[in-house]
């Protein structure tokens, strides 16, 4: 049996002891808590490479959830960004440079016919769902299981398919992601299954005169990439316009990074309102919520609130001025999507030989990777699936200097960077070898030892 690779994260472990004192779990998101041991603490990042305290370098699949599209510390967007920091900062009164960033997305999305600015993805959905409650007057809604809509009480409910028996004829019971969630605002939440037609025609049926906005990502940033399909969006945006009813589709996570006018335009559905984030200024915090103009006007003096000390920044501004003309003038865009085929026929090719059934769920540039012959397209199936071979194999992939999600919930992201750097796909297939074998043998290990 090969040796264990080991990191040296002597700094990472003493920084988490100090930080851990005034931080609880010694971060400044939950999510970023990966143990007492294997938190890490970065140094720096360029390109597709991060680096931590201790010197150990990453080729990086997580980009900040998605964010650096173009590559950490992109020189273009950084000098930009730079420009922007010339203008003064924050105002609270508005710039020339808003409209004409806003046009810019109104010419990439058809849908963006009018533009507003958050600085995060969580606000931008807030944001939509408060529009879209104040211009239909009603206060339910719909979300599709598996989706991930921010860190805010209306969003935080999920199906519970732990406790759920497969097959049966009741659903999930609806619970909040975590505590400090109003039991009250249950009540206003409904819970579709992703991709199940008659399903969403049957809630609709029930609940549709009680909807004010069907929420859903058609591909689940937090999901593993699963897609809805096409005929399902569709329909969702049927039914919307048959309940009068507004069809928000939360693009945080794919706008701007699988196409210039995101899923919707690769699905060919028109949202009502939609959002993005992410991908928006390369990682600089800045968020978009856009939509048809008749409901965007709900934004008004004695209509829907909506705001922010913070909103378009002007560095943040400056950097999506830039990140956008990128991804819409240059191959920035099929850069990365080329870079996501060739890593996922490299990682597949390694699976083959070793006779181990994988499948990919979602787009190139941010896709999941399961070990089973065909990927799940819904909350429930990936659930019930077997995803202890990818958990193993992420945890030897850190020490062998390749980040991915530790949560075998979150995609592989792909940046620019990544497909013009000529040595990120070969370091990242070699540690995947490695680990893939590594994990195999953990595996037979422990069958051993049963």
């Amino acid at each position: 049996m090969r040796p264990t690779p080991r990191r040296d994260l002597a700094k990472s472990n003493a920084q988490f002891r100090r930080a851990v004192k005034k931080l609880p779990l010694g971060v400044s998101s939950t999510f970023r808590y990966w143990g007492d041991e294997r938190t890490i603490y970065v140094s720096h990042g360029k390109g597709g490479r991060t680096w931590d305290i201790d010197g150990n370098a990453y080729v990086d699949y997580r980009l900040g959830y998605g964010p650096a599209i173009l590559g950490y510390a992109d020189d273009r967007v950084d000098a930009a960004a730079r420009r922007g920091m010339e203008v003064g900062g924050v105002f609270a009164l508005s710039t020339e440079r808003e409209l004409i960033v806003a046009e810019r997305i109104s010419k990439m999305v058809p849908a963006a016919e009018l533009v507003r600015f958050s600085n995060s993805g969580t606000e931008a959905v807030m944001a939509a769902l408060r529009l879209a409650r104040a211009h239909t007057g009603r206060d339910g809604y719909l979300l599709v299981e598996g989706g991930y809509h921010g860190l805010f009480d209306a969003a935080m409910w999920m199906s519970n398919v732990d406790d759920w028996e497969a097959g049966s004829n009741r659903d999930p019971e609806v619970v909040p992601y975590g505590k400090g969630i109003p039991q009250t605002l249950k009540a206003l939440a409904h819970i579709v299954p992703n991709n199940d037609l008659q399903r969403l025609e049957d809630t609709f049926r029930r609940y549709g005169h009680t909807l004010a906005a069907m929420l859903i990502e058609p591909i689940q940033g937090n999901c593993c990439s699963i897609m809805a399909s096409v005929e399902y969006v569709r329909l969702a945006r049927d039914l919307c316009d048959r309940y009068g009813v507004l069809l928000i589709i939360d693009e945080v996570k794919s706008g701007f990074r699988v196409a210039k006018g995101g899923i919707q335009g690769l699905m060919g559905v028109t949202p009502d309102i939609t959002t993005f984030a992410k991908a928006v200024a390369n990682g600089y915090p800045i968020a978009v919520v856009a939509g048809r103009e008749s409901v965007m006007r709900t934004f008004r003096v004695g209509g829907a609130s909506h705001g922010g000390t913070y909103t378009a920044h002007s560095v943040s501004l400056a950097a999506a001025e830039e990140c956008l003309r990128i991804l819409d003038e240059t191959p920035a865009l099929d850069t990365l999507a080329s870079y996501g085929e060739r890593l996922k026929a490299g990682i597949s090719r390694i699976l083959d030989v070793r006779g181990i059934a994988h499948s990919y769920s979602g787009h190139p540039s941010m896709f999941g990777l399961f070990f089973a012959d065909k990927a799940p397209d819904n909350y429930r199936d990936w659930k019930g699936s077997d995803y202890s071979f990818y958990d193993r194999m992420a945890h030897f992939l850190h020490d062998l200097g390749v980040i991915c999600e530790p949560d075998s919930r979150e995609p592989w992201f792909m940046c620019e960077a990544h497909g013009l750097d000529q040595t990120c796909l070969a370091d990242t297939l070699a540690a995947v070898e490695t680990a893939v074998d590594l994990t195999l043998e953990h595996f037979e290990d422990e069958a051993r030892r049963a």
